[in-house]
Formats: structure tokens, C-alpha cells, sequence
């Protein structure tokens, strides 16, 4: 919050804005101080009277030249405008800001009429001390600029945050500080208090407990202004005109200074402009990110400057030493060369370091700023300034961009001490540059938000650190069995997303990554930690079912075009584990013979389910329109058990079941059936397998 103040403090006064008012260039000015720096122009001078008397070789009207000017996106803002090029020039003086300004030109207002209500000489001129653009005031005055009634929200919230702590109201002695504010009461507690006077039951339990910093702006605050047009003071805005970009009211409709415009409603515009405000802030507070990560880099840099400058400093002298007697004059210069390179890197990190530090608290107090206005509630005020806060954070973003998180300097001394030479040669020793080898990439960094597991599969997304010079070639994805045995390469490629399918079901696997080019391998990346679910969610598998098979219902439901029984097989295969699905029969017809049970992959997919070594299945028990059959596979105990409404047919059905097992059903014309997944095994399974 504190880096916010900055936002928060009039450019001219340098206090807390007052009665700030809102200019065309969309900075902000105190209303006293607006008038301190009002520059009255001779009358010989002001563009009415160079078209009263015809002067210039245009007929164009300089005040609304001037305005075009203001209002002109591709405008930089700096330079002469036209209704002032020749007017006189003021000394100017700079701000408790810092920012230049200029000194009043004419007397103060009288005592006894506030700033807004003083008459303004003829033919005044107010001068941005922002930006530095001008402009003449009408006959309104100052009048004619609106009140920045968010900035006022904004202050007024932020002192409140900085005064002190609230006490308790009820304490007899040494009253204890406030912890919360009964909203109906009008009453601060402490714990003690608030448990003995208000406890949480009867009629006090409906009574709303905020926390005291909040209670006290629900005391103080004033009821909210609510602005009103600067051309009919007694009309509130109510719309909004997309061309002007501004809020107006039902008379300026009325009066048809708005026709042919596009007009909005102004909640409207206020939510849109509030969703634009947001969705700009969520790329800078991106940038504000990294250039925090590159703050840690730029200290780590300097200290591994001062590491490698010890250490080359140390090999330095020991290579001189050898040199006995003859060595010594040379020593001296040589650690000169070393100490002048050292400094040179610590000065060019720290510079930069200082000037990104200046640059992200700019960031961040924008950033507190707009989140601030964010928060008001005055839909017209809020729409007064959206567009240049929205401005602002798209322009600070983009001063963020390529080159400016980039290191200026490297941490490595590249040279080395050429000691083969014979003492003959000493005058002349002096560094070679060494050739540097080619470095490894970095270390790759897997993305939390984007790795995920779905049934039997996990997708692991990585990339490279943000401030990486160095490309990589290549990437080496590597897991474990999901019993904490060792790793083993499941990806070898260039893309940075990989899926990895064939895992079993409620285990825990380990994930590593590393880089690799022409020189070597990077580090392992952190170990990221993959659960895979309990229970299997899944759909029959259009791609290895019969071509007569028929889908339907997000291919949950299934059913022939054929007489002959053709087979399906589910997306899903397992290996382990316990698992549960359950098939409700829909269609059953001239008494066909469905079967469901389970197949290997490579299952002959146009005869009945089971009439090869390659599926397990139940053909007959009780299966009619409307019945439910239930499928068991225990990998762990390695046996298949069937159900039939919910009854076990039979013991075991089949054992030393070993091995990857799809769910399987075959079927012809007269059966359709719908899969259910996602189920958990039965509960009197469960308790006789643990018994077990």
C-alpha cells in the first residue's frame, strides 16, 4: 500500500490530493493548486482576438485545435500547441513531486469564495505540470473540469488504513485494542468483551460482525457523491457516450450534443471498463513477477561476481608467485586488470539493479493504485479515469518488455594466465582471452499449473527459466514405477507438453525433467509428485471397436447394426489395482446373447466375447431388459468376479487373471447397453478383501 502514496499526492503540492480535479490529459490537479498555476494571456494574444482581428493566415479555430490536440492518441504530448505558441514564458519551479510547474500568474481569489466559486480572469490557460500540455479555460473556469471522486475514495480509504489502532468501548480499565464492530450496535469489542455482552446466540447471533478497520469506514464515510454533469450541475450522469469517452447525463442527450453517437448505459460501460482494467492488470502483475525473480538473479549475480573474483584473484597470485622474483612487478598489474574488470561488472549489475528496483515500485504502486479504484463504487467517477489507468498499465507493460529483464553483464572472468613462457618473456605476460566452452542449457522449469493426471495418463508441461540465454536442443522426461523405484525415460524430444499413458490407477509417481544440447545435459529440474485417481472415469473406444459397432450418449451408450456379435472395448486398460463398472442393459430383444467382461487389446473384435484365450467374460445369469451387471477386477488378488443387480453370480469367476485388461462387451443388433465408471467397489468386497 505504501508504494501507492506516490499516486495518491498532487504533482504541484505534493500532499494528498484536495477537491482533486480531473484534466483533459487525464492526470489529476488539487483544485487550489490548479488555480496557483493558472497563466493568464494577454488579450492580444488569445485566439479571440486573433479572430476578431483577423491576424494569421488560418482560419482554423486555435481553441479547438487545441482541444483536437489534447484528445489526439497519436499526439506525444510534448511541444508548443497552437493557441500558445507565442505566449509569454513563465519561470517555472519544481514541486515537492519533482515535477515541474509554474508559479501563479495573477493574484489569489478572494478570501471569502472558495476556489471552484472565484472568478477566473478572461483569456486564463492551465498548463499540465505532468505532461505539459495547455489548455484555455472557458467561462466556466475550473468549474468546467470534473471531480475525481474515486481519487477522493482512494485517499480517504488509504489514511484510514494508516491511523491508529481502534480500543475497545466497553473495557472499564486500560481499554484493550478493538477485534471486531457489531454493524447494528454501533459498537467496538474486544474478545473478552464481545463474548460477554454479545454473545453469538438469540437475537444478537443475526447481528453483523465486521472487522474495526472496516467498521470504521462504515462510521466515518460520508454518504458517496455522486457526480454530476460539469455542463448541468443539477442533472446526475446516467449514460455514456463511447465516441466523446465520457459519462453525460439525459439533458445532454436531450439537447443533441451527443447526436449520432453511440451511447451506453453507464453500469454498463462501468463493468466493461472495470473487466478491461482487471484483465490489464493481470498482464503487468505478470511482469512485476519476473522482474521480481530478476531482482533475486541481478544479487545472486553480484555475489557470484564477488565468489569468482576471490577465487580468480587467489589462482592469479599463485601463478605470479611461481614466477619468484621477476614475476612480482608484472603481479601487481595483472591484479589491477582482474580488480578493474571486477569493479566494471559489480558497477553495471548494481546500475541496473537500482534502475529495475525504481522501475518495479513505479509498477507496483500503479498496480495498488488501479486495484484500489477497482474497488469503487462510483460508476461515473470510475469511467472518468478507467481509459487512462487502462492506458497507463498497457504502457508501463510494454516497458516491461524484451531486453529490459535481460543481464547486462555475465558473472564469468574470461581469461586465464598464460605461465609457459620463459622468465625472458615476463615483460611481455600478459591475459588470453580463453575461449569459453560451449555451456549447457538451464535447467528447465516444470509449469505446476499445466501438469495434471486423468485416469490412467498424466500430462507434464515445462519450460525454460525466463532469463535463459542459452537454447535448448532437446528435452529428457523421466518417471518412476510409482513405487518409489528408479526413473526411466518416457519422452525424448523437442516439445515442451508430454502425456504419459499406461500408469496405474491410485499411485504415486515421481517426475523429473532436463535439457540437453551439443554440450551437454542441464541439471534434473524439482522432483514434481503425480497422484493418479482412485476410481477410473471412462467411455467405450470408438477407435478399436468393430466397424458395425453403433455409439451414442458421448459414447457411453452402445449397440449393432449387425445379427453377428461384434465386440467394443473400453478407452481405459488396467494393471493394477481394484476396479469397478457397471453396465445397464437398455434393449434386449429375441433372446440375444450379450457377454461383458474383460479383453487384452488384440482381442478378435467379430465373435463372441470369450471365445478365444484373450477375453474373460459371463454370457448367461439372469440378463434381461433392465438388469444391471456389475464387473469386478481385482489385479491385486488377480481374479474377476460378476454381478448381476447387485448379487454375486457365483464365487470367483475367474483367477490368475495377470496382466492389462480393457473392459470389453460383446453384442449384437438386438442389445444395446450403457457404461457407468467412476464407481467404487463394493462395500462387502472391500471388507472381505481386508479381512483377507
Amino acid at each position: 500500500m505504501e508504494e501507492m502514496e506516490e499516486e495518491l499526492k498532487c504533482p504541484v503540492c505534493g500532499s494528498f490530493y484536495r477537491e482533486p480535479i480531473l484534466l483533459p490529459c487525464s492526470h489529476n490537479l488539487c483544485q487550489a493548486c490548479a488555480r496557483n498555476i493558472l497563466v493568464q494571456t494577454p488579450e492580444s494574444e488569445s485566439p479571440r482576438s486573433r479572430r476578431a482581428s483577423g491576424s494569421g493566415a488560418s482560419d482554423y479555430d486555435y481553441l479547438d485545435l487545441d482541444k483536437m490536440s489534447l484528445y489526439s492518441e497519436a499526439d506525444s504530448g510534448y511541444g508548443s500547441y497552437g493557441g500558445f505558441a507565442s505566449a509569454p514564458t513563465t519561470p517555472s519551479q519544481k514541486s515537492p513531486n519533482g515535477v515541474r510547474v509554474f508559479p501563479p500568474a495573477m493574484p489569489p481569489p478572494a478570501a471569502h469564495l472558495s476556489p471552484a466559486l472565484a472568478p477566473v480572469p478572461r483569456n486564463s490557460c492551465i498548463t499540465c505540470p505532468q505532461c505539459h500540455r495547455s489548455l484555455i479555460l472557458d467561462d466556466r473556469g475550473l468549474r468546467g473540469f470534473p471531480k475525481n471522486r474515486v481519487l477522493e475514495g482512494v485517499i480517504d480509504r488509504y489514511q484510514q488504513s494508516k491511523a491508529a489502532a481502534l480500543k475497545c468501548q466497553l473495557c472499564e480499565k486500560a481499554p484493550k485494542e478493538a477485534t471486531v464492530m457489531c454493524e447494528q450496535c454501533d459498537v467496538f469489542y474486544c474478545d473478552p468483551c464481545r463474548l460477554r455482552c454479545h454473545p453469538p446466540r438469540g437475537p444478537l447471533a443475526k447481528h453483523r460482525l465486521v472487522p474495526p478497520a472496516q467498521g470504521r469506514v462504515s462510521r466515518r464515510l460520508s454518504p458517496r457523491k455522486v457526480s454530476t454533469c460539469t455542463d448541468h450541475e443539477l442533472e446526475n450522469h446516467s449514460m455514456y457516450c463511447v465516441q466523446c469517452k465520457m459519462p453525460v447525463c439525459y439533458q445532454c442527450l436531450e439537447e443533441g450534443k451527443h447526436s449520432n453517437h453511440e451511447v451506453k448505459a453507464l453500469g454498463a460501460m462501468w463493468k466493461l471498463h472495470k473487466s478491461q482494467l482487471s484483465q490489464a492488470l493481470n498482464g503487468l502483475s505478470d511482469r512485476a513477477k519476473e522482474a521480481k525473480e530478476f531482482l533475486v538473479q541481478l544479487r545472486n549475480m553480484v555475489q557470484q561476481i564477488q565468489e569468482n573474483s576471490v577465487e580468480f584473484e587467489a589462482c592469479l597470485v599463485a601463478q605470479c608467485d611461481a614466477l619468484i622474483d621477476a614475476l612480482n612487478r608484472r603481479k601487481a598489474q595483472l591484479l589491477a586488470r582482474v580488480n578493474k574488470e571486477h569493479e566494471h561488472k559489480l558497477k553495471v549489475v548494481r546500475d541496473q539493479i537500482s534502475h529495475c528496483t525504481v522501475k518495479l515500485r513505479q509498477t507496483t504502486g500503479l498496480m495498488e493504485y488501479c486495484l484500489e479504484v477497482i474497488k469503487e463504487n462510483d460508476p461515473s467517477g470510475f469511467l472518468q479515469i478507467s481509459d487512462a489507468l487502462i492506458r497507463r498499465v498497457h504502457l508501463t507493460e510494454d516497458q516491461w518488455g524484451k531486453g529490459t529483464l535481460t543481464p547486462r553483464m555475465t558473472t564469468d572472468f574470461d581469461l586465464s594466465l598464460d605461465n609457459s613462457p620463459l622468465l625472458q618473456s615476463i615483460h611481455q605476460l600478459d591475459f588470453v582471452q580463453m575461449k569459453a566452452s560451449p555451456p549447457v542449457p538451464a535447467t528447465p522449469i516444470l509449469q505446476l499449473e499445466e501438469c495434471c493426471t486423468h485416469n490412467s495418463s498424466a500430462t507434464l508441461s515445462w519450460k525454460q527459466p525466463p532469463l535463459s540465454t542459452v537454447p535448448a536442443e532437446g528435452y529428457i522426461l523421466e518417471l518412476d514405477d510409482g513405487n518409489g523405484g528408479q526413473f526411466r525415460e518416457v519422452y525424448v524430444g523437442k516439445e515442451t507438453m508430454c502425456t504419459v499413458d499406461g500408469l496405474h490407477f491410485n499411485s504415486t509417481y515421481n517426475a523429473r525433467i532436463k535439457a540437453f544440447n551439443k554440450a551437454g545435459v542441464s541439471q534434473y529440474s524439482k522432483t514434481l509428485v503425480l497422484q493418479t485417481p482412485e476410481v477410473a472415469w471412462f467411455a467405450f473406444d470408438p477407435g478399436s471397436a468393430h466397424s458395425d459397432i453403433i455409439f451414442s450418449n458421448d459414447n457411453l451408450t452402445v449397440t449393432c447394426s449387425s445379427y453377428d456379435d461384434r465386440v467394443v472395448l473400453g478407452k481405459t486398460g488396467f494393471s493394477k489395482g481394484v476396479h469397478y463398472w457397471e453396465l445397464t442393459v437398455d434393449r434386449y430383444d429375441n433372446h440375444p446373447d450379450p457377454a461383458f467382461g474383460v479383453a487384452r487389446i488384440d482381442v478378435t473384435k467379430d465373435v463372441m466375447l470369450g471365445k478365444d484365450d484373450k477375453a474373460w467374460a459371463i454370457t448367461e445369469g439372469g440378463i434381461t431388459k433392465g438388469a444391471t451387471v456389475g464387473v469386478l477386477l481385482d489385479l491385486n488378488r488377480k481374479t474377476l468376479t460378476f454381478f448381476i443387480n447387485d448379487e454375486q453370480q457365483g464365487p470367483i469367476a475367474f483367477e490368475n487373471v495377470d496382466g492389462l485388461f480393457f473392459p470389453a462387451v460383446s453384442l449384437n443388433r438386438n442389445v444395446q447397453v450403457t457404461l457407468h465408471t467412476g464407481l467404487p467397489v463394493p462395500d462387502f468386497y472391500s471388507s472381505r478383501a481386508s479381512i483377507a
